[in-house]
């Protein structure tokens, strides 16, 4: 249960705790476990921490001098006491990680490769551990590979190991040579993978646990690695996993224990922190939630979700602080820990004064005196001048802020959703004419096109103003540059056409809207076009038929009861209802062409193919076992009437660039979509719990 502490007491805790977990330097040597006077003192450490560096475009660019500056500035206080700890997420596929592996960047990485400029941030900086998230492995493992390791052609790999003691790595043979043995000394294994890894600090061994989503395989490209437990929803079997990991440690005289839990939703890391015992801290990551407390300074625009740090208590009536920060270097956590001779963290010893999350922002790092670290400079400023060409290209225009947040389109209908399906529906008509619906999961949209303002002095979310992207030196006001496109649609996935049953149709909608939950943000949820959709949160949720089945269709014999009200609507208006007042209307045969995501549709096999068992539906959409699917991949096809040559053709990338061009070619042209769903339909989401998502409208 969450651990109830007087507000100054709780605050003491959770700055003792960062300090203790901050302050630990790399050993030299595997430590053994220490005897007579060392081993009865006490520790004051500091930990630093950070996640989620997948914003996929220039966010990060924008705030990792200031990180750096704050990174330096408090590990000066405390050199030879500090830890710098990511959660994962380093990386994503897009603009960045596609610029590392342009010549210019061999400058600063030894040798070019796709994702090595930002790892070589986290080097500059001094990480000391990361645990492995899902993204990390979006190019798959041999990419992957290639990021971590040296090359022997000058890049030098990552400088610190990889966490995830519910991976087993060894079974993919990209990734095999890279495993080392659970807790081994930190220094020891560099640019390699494992479960656990031990610092010595200041005399005691403190160590770090790394744990991933057991999603991955539906959410990554994860190869042949082993993924535990096989139920992804089991939450007891995964504490059980990572248990059996810290007492080991705990066996081998290491009683200082924090944990980098790359889980994706704050939820599961919650859970976690009441059901393990001997860890002092549980570093969050994936989720990009905020934990700072009331007087915390953050970024325009940022809500935190919860107070920093949270306060749980093990089943040994153990404190465990759970921290959490927003991504792309906005936001470094900082805790002060001050430990005594037994490992236990002394609360009334705490220093809430100078913990908490601190903004990478100019004020913040002015008031502190801090500098960025000059390698990070470079860095940075070859990645701009890598980038500015491509932030010049302008593929169209908008009056309005498409909406890309994290919160808004894994929770809701937005106006970049309803964008990206409406240009897949007419790129995949050239091909497929008789298609009349496109759809997605929100989770593969990264980001938005447009400016976040607030007014001059301003704290107050509602007061942020969603404006069309600004002119600057590259390009005009409201002007959607290529750069915007690679960072919104940074995976670029591939276009397929499907046939789906009206019954199999209604089975996707009820996993789509599956995970909507308090404070939930499921990359499952839809974007499309050619439906009209209501469905109500507070009903029963669609749910496999036995573990490890969820991506098996279930037809109109779904045991979702969430959609109230389903519709298609063709290009030329005509409506087919299919579910009304939550209950079935339609021809459950009744046939209709759709336009998805290969990603999606990953299980779903080729004309000619047997099956597709060994393959995962995307995000687990429910595409296995559809009857008649004439699956057609719409990559490579000729495209007479766009001409865009910077971009494979039948990509989500191309659709929208290609679109654009169409449509939105010109300031009299640009995009008038409402950011969100607005007047009856916004009372119904605000109020009632019944969320209607009408995107019918044609082109």
């Amino acid at each position: 249960m969450r651990f109830s502490l007087p507000d100054c007491f709780r605050a003491l805790f959770a700055l003792a705790l960062v300090a203790s977990l901050l302050a630990c330097s790399q050993p030299e040597r595997r430590p053994e476990p220490l005897a007579g006077d060392a081993a009865a003192e006490g520790l004051e450490m500091q930990l630093l921490h950070f996640a989620d560096i997948d914003g996929g475009g220039t966010g990060s660019l924008e705030h990792v001098a200031d990180f750096s500056a704050l990174v330096a500035s408090f590990r000066a206080e405390m050199p030879e006491r500090t830890l710098l700890v990511s959660s994962g997420d380093n990386y994503i596929p897009g603009p960045l990680y596609q610029a590392s592996n342009d010549p210019a960047m061999a400058e600063i990485t030894g040798s070019a490769g796709v994702g090595r400029g930002e790892i070589a941030f986290l080097n500059a900086m001094g990480v000391d551990v990361s645990a492995v998230g899902n993204h990390d492995l979006d190019g798959g493992p041999e990419e992957f590979a290639g990021i971590i390791q040296p090359d022997g052609r000058g890049w030098p790999g990552s400088r610190f190991p990889w966490l995830s003691t519910n991976l087993d790595f060894s079974s993919e043979p990209q990734l095999a040579e890279r495993v080392s043995p659970d807790g081994l000394d930190a220094d020891t294994v560099q640019g390699r993978l494992a479960g656990s890894v031990v610092f010595e600090i200041d005399g005691r061994r403190v160590g770090v646990v790394g744990a991933s989503t057991p999603t991955l395989n539906q959410i990554t490209t994860t190869g042949e690695i082993g993924i535990s437990p096989a139920d992804p929803d089991d939450i007891d079997a995964l504490a059980d996993i990572i248990q059996d990991a810290v007492d080991e440690l705990v066996a081998d005289d290491v009683n200082i224990i924090v944990l980098a839990a790359h889980m994706q939703q704050l939820q599961v890391e919650r859970a976690l922190a009441e059901r393990l015992e001997h860890v002092d801290v549980l570093i969050a990551g994936g989720s990009n939630a905020i934990l700072a407390g009331s007087g915390s300074e953050l970024h325009p625009g940022d809500v935190a979700v919860d107070d920093y740090p949270l306060v749980y208590q093990s089943p040994l009536e153990e404190p465990v602080l759970l921290v959490n920060t927003g991504g792309d270097y906005r936001y470094l956590g900082r805790l002060l820990l001050p430990f005594d001779d037994e490992g236990v963290l002394e609360i009334e010893r705490l220093d809430t004064s100078r913990a908490g999350v601190w903004a990478s922002k100019a004020s913040v790092v002015e008031d502190r005196g801090a500098e960025p670290m000059p390698e990070v400079l470079a860095i940075r400023d070859t990645f701009w001048r890598i980038l500015e060409a491509k932030e010049g290209h302008i593929l169209g225009y908008t009056d309005r802020f498409l909406d890309g947040r994290r919160t808004m389109v894994r929770t809701r209908e937005t106006n970049l959703g309803r964008l990206w399906a409406r240009a897949g529906l007419w790129l995949g008509r050239q091909h497929e004419p008789e298609a009349v619906i496109a759809f997605r999961n929100g989770g593969g949209i990264r980001g938005s096109i447009g400016e976040m303002r607030v007014p001059p002095g301003s704290r107050e979310a509602r007061e942020v103003r969603l404006q069309p992207p600004a002119a600057n030196r590259f390009r005009p006001e409201g002007g959607i540059s290529r750069l915007d496109l690679e960072t919104a649609l940074s995976f670029n996935g591939e276009l397929v056409a499907l046939t789906l049953t009206a019954g199999e149709l209604y089975d996707i909608m009820e996993y789509a809207v599956s995970g909507i939950a308090p404070g939930a943000t499921p990359g499952w949820f839809p974007q499309f076009t050619g439906l009209r959709l209501g469905y109500d949160a507070s009903r029963p949720a669609r749910r496999p038929l036995e573990p490890g089945q969820g991506d098996l269709n279930q037809g109109v014999d779904t045991n979702g009861e969430r959609v109230r009200e389903l519709s298609v609507v063709a290009p030329d208006g005509t409506t087919t209802e299919l579910v009304r007042d939550g209950k079935w209307v339609g021809d459950a045969d009744q046939q209709f062409r759709v336009i998805s995501l290969a990603f999606l549709a990953q299980c779903v096999p080729l004309p000619g193919e047997k099956d597709r068992q060994a393959a995962p539906c995307g995000d687990g959409y429910p595409l296995r076992g559809l009857g008649n699917p004439q699956r057609r991949n719409l990559v490579g096809l000729e495209y007479p009437d766009a001409s865009i040559d910077f971009v494979t053709p039948g990509t989500e990338q191309y659709a929208l660039a290609a679109y654009l061009a169409e449509f939105h070619a010109t300031p009299e042209q640009a995009i008038q979509l409402r950011p969100r769903p607005s007047g009856e339909q916004a009372w119904l989401i605000e109020r009632s719990g019944l969320h209607q998502q009408p995107t019918g409208e044609k082109p």
